[in-house]
């Protein structure tokens, strides 16, 4: 396992900035209104944890985890929801949060799929996005950062389940990947 990364993508301080300026974003828009946050697990987690504590106005959180079949590095668009929402949409506004959006497949699906359930709106908050890999047109209204087409790990993203409690985002080496 690497304990160097010689890559910094994004710093520590670069994402707590940023988390809080998307923080500041999502009061001023659902102001009148209480959101409901959803969690993509696993990778998710650490940025929905630090956004939720800083949104300041009444909001819920729930959490979903999705399967999306392909290889470590690439999605097919084939999704299977493993746990589902809690708690009902239908004329809530909620607010889908992703750790990245690479290829745009699993977040168009997930998008559909709540969609379909009737919620007053459905919008994307996304730590990343990287523009060059994506296959669909996804519309995010909260993006903290994009990033180039490397394999990226840290503050929630992982490769083989490692690397996730990193505080910062960083390029995985090529050697890594196999």
């Amino acid at each position: 396992m690497i304990t160097k990364f010689d890559e910094v993508i994004v710093g520590e301080e670069d994402i707590r900035r940023r988390v809080l300026e998307i923080a500041a974003k999502i009061t001023d828009d659902y102001r009148d209104r209480e959101p409901l946050l959803v969690c993509v697990l696993k990778g998710a987690v650490f940025f929905t944890a630090d956004l939720v504590r800083q949104v300041s106005i009444p909001c819920e959180l729930d959490f979903m985890a999705v399967s999306s079949y392909g290889s470590a590095a690439d999605s097919s668009g084939v999704v299977r929801i493993l746990k589902d929402l809690d708690a009902y949409i239908t004329d809530r506004h909620v607010i889908i949060v992703e750790d990245i959006v690479d290829s745009g497949l699993t977040l168009s699906y997930l998008r559909k799929n709540l969609t379909a359930r009737n919620p007053a709106s459905v919008e994307v908050a996304t730590l990343l996005t990287k523009p060059a890999r994506q296959k669909v047109d996804i519309k995010c209204k909260y993006v903290g950062f994009e990033v180039p087409d490397r394999f990226v790990v840290g503050y929630g993203l992982d490769f083989n389940e490692h690397y996730r409690n990193l505080r910062f985002i960083a390029a995985l080496p090529e050697e890594e990947l196999g």
